[in-house]
């Protein structure tokens, strides 16, 4: 009998209802107070988790077991170890111990650490995350955890997560106990990532040394059609791609990953996947295995997923669109208001706070996006500018204006649409429409953070979300506990706030050339790249944020300016180089060839006194690009070497920017007109038409 997916979803998770059959009554309430809770966990039951754990794993089939963590490098890392102990007989048994659980070593000298980790000290430490559910992959149990140093300095990024969900809950807390909330225990940040992502034909693949190198294209003339008709966005599934996507939906459901829509996105090739909200530490962990299947499950249908946010230019971007919300533990939507939100005081404080965050932390909002390659998918197709505005559509905004200005604010009713056709019942629409160009919108009972690129890890913008709106949630909550008449304090506050931040609220076209400087006139910041972003990581605004909430100390947050200096140096470095080689290696030796073979035609013509005409026009010309490639290519050499004499990773960085990419992009331009004249046969890469549609 063929299973459906009730039957196999999160048949290889270690999760609440494997717990509740396998562990003793007590351990089982003790480890699931401290995941629902958040209290620490009780060290005596380490050893019983353990063995049941490791028991259920070699079910499963697991051999090994391995400490999952996130380095500083936008990826997961993993040491397998096995289960095996030699015992003094020479017989081996199977061995796991609370200890091993717990806490792991593996060797931290060869992650980013930005100067936390001394070149000569090696050590560092891994610490089970028990919020989120171990679960077994290629026979081994992988176990989510923490990374840091010997001296306790955070090297990872699902450490800061966790401790601004700590530090969310409890100014979220004190808010909801001032309105007389007592039951409420924790406050839990839940995510929703819409991954967007490329699909090749991984022939075509490993004919592109930049896609197999950079991930992007670094040359290619545009294919005739692309997007133009909008006929991909929501198309047909090809059946190619049809049974990818099913492979790849059972593979997640099997892993407890809650893969619920996918469909063609707006480029050729161009595809979406959605997943169920969840908790934000488990969220992230399960993003982490979105993308890994991605790619592994493309390879098995000689296909390869690509996460980058702009492999091809002049077509739409991919990104991450990351859908945050708040919730108690007693399943209340902290961002869902009632039929008359003007007199949903609570709400009106959490929607304040978090304007507020958005405003006097766009600064921080926009790094924790910041990246090489998201500066090539941010303002360009199908991508928000890296201007940060919120969204609150229609009814919100109507509901401002109304309670700044002291007027009666009258709820708009839903209404219904009439298609005027009698198979077809009435159909009721939502108050306010989606504004889709957006960077943060409000969407009902939700933000969705559209400027996450596509292969970012989502841990990195939730945490500084989260701490943002902590940091301005505890300062409501002064006002509120100090305050006698909590309701008319709670909407003093709300209005103080938006007044004061209300430049922040931007329902237009975020797109449109006019938004830019409007945005200027309103003191918004524009850091129009990821160099000028991570410069402004290192303001005292930033730093104090973190500090004051307890996520990163100030040591931690520079370090991790210096991570993503060195990151985005040696990114765009990677770039220039595998350009450089390909320029060399494989388009000038081509283009050699095409001049020959010009130049036998010309010399069978002047036989037949034809001196000129189109070929040796063309000839000329080619012979015009072959001067201009020598010239450019050395100038991209000259541009490299310049950037790796600088003294320092700020300032790499910034002749990386300045000069290396303009560089590049001086010589793409070259290459791409050269493409568009050249011969198929003679062109040493696929097409952008060869990759985008044959597949």
């Amino acid at each position: 009998m063929r299973q459906t997916p009730p039957d196999y979803f999160a048949e290889a998770v270690f999760n609440d209802r494997v717990m509740r059959t396998r562990l003793s009554h007590a351990t089982y309430q003790s480890l699931t107070e401290t995941i629902e809770s958040g209290e620490a966990i009780d060290s005596r039951i380490a050893d019983e988790v353990a063995a049941v754990m490791k028991q259920w794993a070699i079910e499963q089939g697991a051999t090994h077991y391995t400490h999952w963590f996130m380095p500083l490098t936008n990826t997961t890392a993993e040491k397998h170890d096995s289960f095996l102990e030699v015992s003094g007989d020479g017989a081996v048994i199977m061995e796991f111990s609370g200890r091993a659980l717990t806490m792991g070593e593996p060797d931290a000298s060869s992650f980013p650490s930005g100067g936390l980790r001394e070149t000569a000290r090696a050590r560092g430490y891994t610490a089970w995350d028990c919020t989120s559910p171990a679960f077994v992959k290629e026979r081994t149990l992988y176990i989510p955890t923490a990374f840091f140093s010997y001296g306790g300095e955070i090297l990872d990024l699902k450490a800061p997560l966790l401790r601004s969900i700590e530090a969310l809950s409890a100014a979220g807390i004190r808010v909801l106990r001032a309105f007389g909330n007592t039951t409420a225990r924790r406050i839990i940040p839940t995510l929703g990532p819409e991954q967007e992502y490329f699909l090749i034909d991984r022939e075509y693949y490993e004919r592109r040394p930049d896609l197999m190198l950079t991930g992007r294209t670094l040359f290619g003339a545009p294919s005739p059609k692309t997007q133009e008709l909008d006929d991909h966005y929501y198309g047909i599934i090809k059946p190619r791609i049809a049974a990818f996507m099913h492979d790849l939906d059972e593979t997640l459901w099997r892993l407890g990953v809650s893969a619920k829509t996918k469909h063609n996105e707006v480029a050729p090739s161009q595809h979406e996947l959605a997943v169920i909200f969840n908790r934000a530490s488990e969220a992230a962990d399960n993003n982490m295995l979105v993308m890994e299947m991605l790619q592994k499950v493309a390879w098995r249908h000689g296909l390869v997923a690509l996460l980058h946010e702009k492999p091809y230019a002049g077509a739409s971007g991919s990104g991450k669109h990351l859908n945050w919300s708040i919730a108690t533990d007693e399943g209340e939507n902290l961002l869902r208001h009632g039929d008359d939100p003007s007199q949903d005081h609570q709400f009106l404080v959490f929607l304040a706070a978090v304007l507020q965050a958005a405003d006097v932390y766009a600064e921080s909002l926009r790094v924790s996006v910041a990246t090489a390659a998201n500066d090539h998918r941010l303002g360009a197709n199908e991508a928000p500018p890296p201007i940060l505005s919120v969204f609150v559509g229609e009814e919100l905004d109507l509901m401002i204006d109304c309670l700044l200005d002291g007027r009666p604010y009258v709820p708009l009713s839903g209404s219904q649409t009439n298609l005027g056709i009698q198979s077809i019942s009435l159909c009721t629409v939502d108050k306010t429409d989606r504004n889709r160009t957006s960077p943060f919108a409000f969407t009902g009972d939700r933000f969705e953070f559209r400027m996450c690129g596509s292969s970012l890890n989502i841990a990195g913008p939730c945490f500084t979300l989260n701490t943002a709106v902590a940091h301005c949630l505890h300062a409501a909550a002064d006002r509120l506990e100090d305050s006698e008449d909590v309701t008319a304090e709670a909407l003093a506050y709300f209005c103080d706030t938006v007044r004061a931040h209300r430049r922040i609220i931007f329902n237009g076209d975020n797109y449109s050339p006019e938004w830019p400087a409007e945005a200027a006139a309103r003191g918004l910041p524009l850091l129009a790249n990821s160099f000028e972003a991570i410069a402004a990581m290192q303001s005292e605004r930033n730093i104090e944020l973190f500090e004051a909430t307890g996520v990163l100390t100030r040591k931690e947050t520079l370090s991790r300016a210096d991570i993503l200096f060195e990151t985005y140096a040696k990114t765009i470095e990677i770039e220039a180089r595998t350009a450089i080689d390909m320029v060399t290696r494989q388009i000038t030796p081509a283009v050699v060839q095409y001049i020959y073979d010009l130049t036998q035609i010309t010399y069978q013509q002047r036989a037949l006194n034809r001196t000129h005409g189109g070929v040796h026009s063309i000839l000329d010309r080619f012979n015009e690009h072959i001067d201009t490639l020598y010239l450019l290519t050395n100038r991209l050499g000259e541009a490299i070497t310049t950037a790796e004499s600088a003294p320092d990773w700020p300032r790499r960085a910034r002749r990386c920017c300045f000069e290396i990419r303009p560089a590049m992009d001086e010589l793409r331009a070259v290459v791409d007109a050269i493409e568009r004249e050249m011969p198929k046969s003679l062109w040493p890469f696929p097409s952008y038409m060869d990759m985008m549609f044959r597949i």
